[in-house]
């Protein structure tokens, strides 16, 4: 079997960044500090690509983040069930998705063991990640994507990241309509920014943390037409209640919030593509 250059290059890029995920895996160290908790999300206005009507998720959230030596480790496995306006194949019933993303930053100042701080940021990193995800709906996504590039840290009371990372990402179509059932999307470049920032606001302990994506068109889609660019943002104001009521700091944080999708998946021409969600937030760190 002959394959074009495009296909080489697709098969090398995956190769090479599985390598590079896999390696950064197995360097894990000593942790000298970790946060683990489990978290809740609800919401009413949720939005799927091809549905017309609002969706109903109640999301269960277990997330981790620790930090050793030479960088930082970052996992966070959502599990979101639907109500029935979204529901799983052959069935009246709600869809059950669950979504994993590991992300491990190399810290190349420590690597180098010199200071790469300039401005306002303090250091720099190698970013590399997978995400991966499967959804039990007709569709049946099984999304496989990998990441790598530079990520800036800023010095800033809590956390602010900001990463420029070049992704590939393959999937599955389980409809009769798709032209294609397994799909490998054009490499493409996600624009990537998380935060935790902690103040104060009247004597009451607040975070303001989430992230905000932006994604640039990854080829044609399932259907031969043309994906589009993507922007994801997904927030919350988060009080520390533990620390107010108990007096067990960044224990126990409830608080509003709000999701934005623009183009989901790259979709656009069709329902369910936006997303406009208010959401109730509950996280209890150990």
């Amino acid at each position: 079997m002959t394959l074009n250059v495009q296909q080489l290059q697709k098969r090398s890029f995956k190769v090479l960044l599985a390598s590079l995920v896999l390696f950064l895996a197995a360097s894990v160290q000593a942790m000298t500090w970790s946060d683990t908790f489990i978290g809740y999300r609800y919401g009413t206005d949720f939005t799927e690509p091809g549905v017309p009507d609002k969706v109903k998720k109640n999301i269960l959230q277990l997330g981790h983040v620790s930090g050793y030596s030479l960088g930082q480790h970052f996992f966070n496995l959502d599990v979101l069930r639907s109500d029935h306006n979204d529901p799983k194949k052959d069935s009246h019933s709600g869809a059950t998705e669950g979504y994993l993303v590991y992300r491990h930053q190399l810290f190349l100042g420590k690597v180098f063991e010199r200071s790469l701080a300039f401005g306002p940021v303090k250091e720099v990193a190698l970013t590399t990640g997978i995400e991966l995800n499967y959804k039990n709906t007709e569709f049946a996504n099984r999304k496989r994507m990998l990441e790598v590039g530079p990520t800036l840290k800023f010095d800033v009371p809590g956390y602010l990241d900001v990463s420029l990372l070049y992704a590939y990402e393959w999937n599955h179509c389980g409809v009769s309509s798709c032209a294609t059932e397994n799909i490998d999307f054009d490499p493409h470049y996600l624009l990537h920014a998380v935060w935790g920032i902690p103040f104060q606001l009247g004597g009451v302990p607040l975070k303001f943390q989430g992230f905000a994506m932006y994604k640039t068109d990854k080829g044609k889609d399932y259907f031969k037409a043309d994906t589009s660019e993507e922007t994801q943002i997904r927030t919350s104001l988060m009080v520390d209640v533990g620390q107010l009521t108990f007096g067990s700091k960044n224990t126990l944080m409830i608080g509003p919030g709000y999701e934005y999708w623009r183009h989901k998946y790259g979709s656009h021409g069709k329902p369910g593509t936006h997303t406009s969600a208010p959401t109730l937030h509950v996280e209890w760190h150990f």
